[in-house]
């Protein structure tokens, strides 16, 4: 068996090396990326049996986005510096971490100490989020669409896995949650080890007269550029909103836990299931096609959860806003690593996570909010957690209207 270690190398887009590298970072997804259900199930219920407000029930979700959103620049510094598997190790290492924090502090029942935790799983979530990137720094252009699709895809799994696991460690000692924790660090632990096996070069140090790049500044100025992050914050964010209030919302309307834990599956499904064939729709029909339905389907999906708060509201709402997320974040990762040259990977790559987690962070901020404070009950905060989706909606919509019409690539 051959351990392959990040490198230099001229042959990046090798078809053999894309499809390994591929495989890997699917298992990855699939394990690893089973702990961001898991803690999106239960962050929200944990935080509201420890916080004295309800209205902070979803603060340590807020905690994780808010991690990501710091951890962005750095990882993504220290992945075009070291290589990809440093990376990864460091981002599993902050989950492991993060998870035995949350337990530690669900034992002692304290709500900051929880928040702590919740702060470093947010490392495992930042470089989770570099998964699809890695995918498509060994493809070719033309199989790069698929790359990331399929890479996505492996999220069917941890769709299952994750809100399984719930189900089965959650009230199995003595205090409620604090095993779904310990399976947590596990998985990290795990996971890790496949990174083992990557195969990504690392960025060859830049001559003192090649070529730097746009600044940040100047890639923001580029309308492919400033769209594809328009468009990925906002299908992100919206997807954060609704999800991060659904198992309160499940709950509050008077459903059980395993319930919440289901709709909550069936939403992670319909995120990752239509990765096998979006990038086959984006090759055939182009980008800004599909980023434009993925908005629409989100459209749809609040909708549906304004016309009603049965089970069936509930399944058919989540799984309408992660076909839409799907469609959405996927589209506008493909149009992004389509738009910078390579000496610009780690600079567009972390900006476009900071600022799209910086929003989530801000959505997810909100959903607890709207949710508990915004109404009289369960069924009215939830209502504004939907309408909250119209103006984001709005500016992406017409950010994507504007681009296509200036018939520009980049």
């Amino acid at each position: 068996m051959t351990i392959y270690a990040d490198s230099p190398d001229t042959n990046q887009y090798n078809p053999f090396r894309a499809k390994r590298n591929v495989v890997v970072l699917v298992l990855a997804q699939a394990i690893l990326g089973a702990q961001m259900p898991m803690l999106f199930i239960i962050g929200g219920l944990a935080g509201q049996s420890l916080a004295s407000n309800i209205c902070f029930a979803t603060l340590p979700i807020s905690l994780i986005v808010i991690g990501s959103m710091l951890n962005a620049q750095p990882l993504s510094a220290i992945m075009q510096r070291f290589g990809r598997r440093v990376g990864f190790f460091i981002g599993s290492m902050g989950g492991a971490i993060g998870a035995s924090i949350s337990a530690f502090a669900l034992y002692h029942q304290s709500f900051g100490l929880f928040l702590v935790g919740s702060l470093f799983t947010g490392t495992y979530m930042s470089a989770q989020g570099f998964y699809r990137f890695a995918a498509a720094d060994t493809a070719s252009d033309e199989f790069r669409p698929k790359a990331i699709s399929y890479v996505m895809a492996g999220g069917l799994a941890s769709a299952v896995i994750g809100p399984q696991l719930v189900k089965v460690t959650s009230e199995a000692l003595p205090v409620v949650f604090i095993g779904t924790y310990f399976a947590v660090i596990a998985l990290n632990v795990v996971g890790s080890f496949l990174f083992l096996f990557l195969d990504i070069p690392t960025p060859e140090k830049p001559a003192i007269d090649a070529p730097k790049g746009r600044s940040r500044f100047e890639l923001l100025k580029t309308p492919r550029v400033a769209v594809s992050i328009i468009c990925a914050m906002v299908t992100y964010a919206l997807m954060n909103l609704v999800m991060t209030s659904t198992p309160l919302a499940v709950v509050g309307c008077g459903y059980e836990k395993g319930v919440a834990a289901d709709v909550v599956s069936g939403h992670v499904l319909a995120m990752f299931a239509p990765s096998f064939f979006t990038g086959h729709l984006i090759a055939r029909f182009g980008v800004e096609k599909i980023v434009g339905i993925g908005l629409a389907i989100l459209g749809a999906a609040g909708i549906v959860a304004l016309s009603g708060v049965e089970l069936s509201n509930f399944f058919i709402a989540l799984i309408l806003l992660g076909i839409g997320w799907n469609f959405g974040f996927i589209g506008a990762t493909a149009m992004l690593a389509s738009a910078h040259e390579p000496e610009e990977r780690g600079r567009v790559q972390g900006m476009n996570d900071m600022i799209v987690f910086g929003c989530v962070t801000l959505a997810s901020l909100a959903s607890g909010g709207l949710m508990n404070c915004s109404g009289g009950d369960v069924q009215q905060g939830w209502a504004s957690v939907n309408l909250a989706m119209a103006p984001l909606l709005m500016l992406a919509g017409g950010s994507l209207i504007w681009l296509v019409m200036r018939h520009e690539d980049v």
